[in-house]
């Protein structure tokens, strides 16, 4: 670190009494959650007909929205965990001034990681996984840069790399609970209720663990970024 600034490690703690108390931050989070289990289903009677063609669009278009959702989430755990009064109206307010530049910052999110894992692809399949896991480590304050930062596009995936760079530590932390959130938590919950479960609700299971964890999530990313951006660590 720089500066001698201070890694906020409670924010993992308090996150979970910011969830339970402003549970309106998992609106979008679930709504994205519903896209995808309705995209789940409707992708396949348009593209097992052309033998899956077309199945890695879907998959790209729910990827956007659950970015876009998770950006609409950090808006609003930014300005909890900055002790605004403050509620889902006015996170909804910023993130639609907001949206052109956060949804630009998704697309560009997914296809760097794209050319990364295609350009390892050309030199072998762990190759493409390692490029493809760095890239996901240097874009990981994207979506913060541009629902917080207000930063568009290339500017918020560039502004993520610099931030990336200069502040190693606070993010592998932030991988790290993101693999453990978004990977780790649907896995072990699903496998331990989902044998019980219908393939039907078996999806929607997931689909509500994913959103409740991205909503968790946004705090340690929010928190990360307002200290990383505004106290001087660029």
């Amino acid at each position: 670190m720089r500066g001698g600034q201070r890694i906020d490690f409670g924010i993992y703690g308090r996150a979970f009494a910011y969830l339970a108390a402003h549970p309106s931050i998992l609106a979008f989070p679930l709504l994205a959650a519903v896209v995808d289990i309705l995209f789940a289903q409707w992708s396949g009677f348009v593209t097992d007909p052309l033998g899956g063609a077309g199945a890695g669009i879907f998959a790209m278009i729910v990827q956007i929205i659950y970015l876009f959702a998770f950006g609409v989430a950090v808006i609003q755990a930014n300005n909890i965990a900055r002790g605004y009064k403050t509620n889902f109206d006015d996170a909804w307010s910023e993130a639609r001034g907001k949206a052109g530049g956060i949804i630009l910052a998704a697309i560009g999110f997914q296809f760097v990681a794209f050319a990364a894992a295609y350009a390892g692809s050309l030199l072998g399949g762990l190759v493409a996984e390692l490029l493809q896991i760095v890239a996901y480590f240097f874009l990981i304050l994207t979506i913060p840069a541009a629902a917080i930062g207000g930063l568009p596009g290339s500017l918020a995936i560039s502004g993520s790399i610099r931030a990336v760079r200069a502040n190693v530590f606070p993010c592998m932390l932030l991988a790290i609970a993101f693999v453990i959130g978004w990977l780790i938590v649907p896995m072990l919950v699903t496998t331990i209720v989902g044998m019980r479960l219908a393939p039907f609700e078996y999806e929607i299971l997931l689909a509500a663990v994913r959103a409740a964890m991205l909503a968790y999530l946004a705090f340690p990313f929010a928190v990360t970024y307002d200290s990383i951006a505004f106290r001087g660590f660029w």
